[in-house]
């Protein structure tokens, strides 16, 4: 047998695994970098988060980002030098982690790394009859494993989709495996620069469990935060809570068919943008907003989408929402969420044991992990939900 075939067979075959998790959002913040303790598998699963930190992308990554993010015609060469850059990138920031937490490499089972996306394309987007779903991470898995010589689980997007699911959310396997709590109904909310939420249910029943993508979360806020105040966010929502919602234009926004479709559905920047605002603006005649006001109707947005694609599951049914993302730090949008939510009691992910702004990077360790060492948990038959291992393996040599 091949020496790391039998290493990754001997991995599987322990009581427990330190696995890091990585995700780095639309937001370009930087890479969520989070090491996991991970036993059991399934609903069995137990998760320590031994540590995390969140590594910045300096101005001069995000900007080569977005020179090919979410857009429909880019330079490819770029594209295909990015891919290895990011992988080697990410490599040495989780070698930099492990040195600053004077752990060895040797010490580590698996990474899990989710790549960049730089394109989400579901078919009720991209509209062409003869081709699938699709979703494009880069960050290749090799060039993760080579720099850190580690074991690199990555690509986890493409099974979902090549089973028939859009490729996203994938959050719906590790909320259940982590969070769900017989006897009451959970919403697990993630506000990163797309809002989506995993509903577990009080009876535990998988084939009930899903995920699903609401809209915006933050990434018009943030659009909008680096065009009229040249900062990656508007910090605590001052600026919106200094304005006013504008109607005409909040109805403007609105009328996208997504926010109508069924549940589980995908959407990202491509369809929610800058591009998005100014035709809503346009169409709303409030070109001439003021600079509080555009910020509080966007916040006004994010919120209605959010409270209205929960209150379609919820119906009005006693629930309790944990918040996570970078959303769950904006008290213009969390207490507009609460305001559209009466029914609902709120709370962070860190009440549950994980830190909200590490649960994304713990949730590809989980998947990881249960690729390695699970996989025989059913969430039934449904489309958006395949039940599958997921994630590409790459070794170090």
């Amino acid at each position: 047998m091949n020496a790391q075939i039998q290493h990754l067979y001997d991995i599987a075959k322990k009581s427990e695994r330190r696995i890091i998790g990585l995700m780095s959002g639309t937001s370009l913040d930087g890479l969520d970098v989070a090491l996991c303790r991970i036993s059991g598998d399934g609903p069995a699963t137990a998760v320590v988060l031994e540590q995390f930190t969140t590594v910045p992308y300096d101005d001069e990554f995000k900007e080569e980002i977005r020179t090919i993010f979410a857009k429909r015609t880019i330079d490819f060469e770029r594209l295909c030098v990015l891919n290895p850059y990011v992988g080697r990138l990410h490599g040495r920031m989780i070698s930099d982690c492990l040195r600053g937490w004077n752990i060895e490499p040797n010490a580590i089972d698996l990474i899990a790394s989710h790549g960049q996306t730089v394109y989400h394309a579901p078919k009720s987007q991209h509209r062409r009859d003869k081709f699938p779903n699709a979703t494009l991470q880069i960050g290749d898995g090799d060039h993760v494993a080579a720099t850190t010589g580690i074991i690199t689980f990555s690509d986890f997007r493409q099974k979902h989709v090549a089973l028939g699911g859009e490729g996203a959310p994938l959050a719906v396997y590790g909320d259940y495996f982590m969070f769900s709590e017989p006897g009451e109904n959970r919403i697990l909310l993630n506000m990163g620069g797309i809002a989506n939420f995993t509903y577990l249910p009080a009876d535990g029943d998988a084939s009930k469990v899903f995920t699903t993508d609401t809209g915006p979360g933050n990434t018009l806020l943030d659009a909008y935060a680096r065009r009229l105040l040249n900062k990656p966010y508007d910090e605590d929502g001052q600026l919106a809570a200094s304005g006013r919602v504008n109607t005409a234009l909040l109805e403007a926004l609105r009328t996208n068919p997504f926010l109508d479709a069924p549940f589980p559905k995908t959407t990202g920047p491509e369809v929610f943008n800058v591009a998005y605002v100014t035709d809503a603006q346009t169409r709303s005649q409030t070109t001439n907003l003021s600079s509080a006001d555009l910020m509080a109707t966007l916040v006004q947005f994010s919120a209605d989408t959010i409270a209205s694609a929960i209150q379609r599951v919820i119906n009005d049914t006693e629930t309790h929402v944990y918040m996570s993302g970078g959303g769950a730090h904006n008290p213009m949008l969390t207490g507009a969420i609460r305001k559209l939510l009466p029914t609902c009691s709120f709370g962070q992910t860190n009440e549950l044991g994980i830190n909200g702004d590490a649960k994304e990077a713990v949730l590809f360790a989980v998947l990881a992990n249960e690729s390695l060492a699970g996989g025989t948990t059913s969430f039934g038959d449904r489309q958006g939900v395949p039940t599958v291992s997921m994630g590409k393996v790459s070794f170090p040599k």
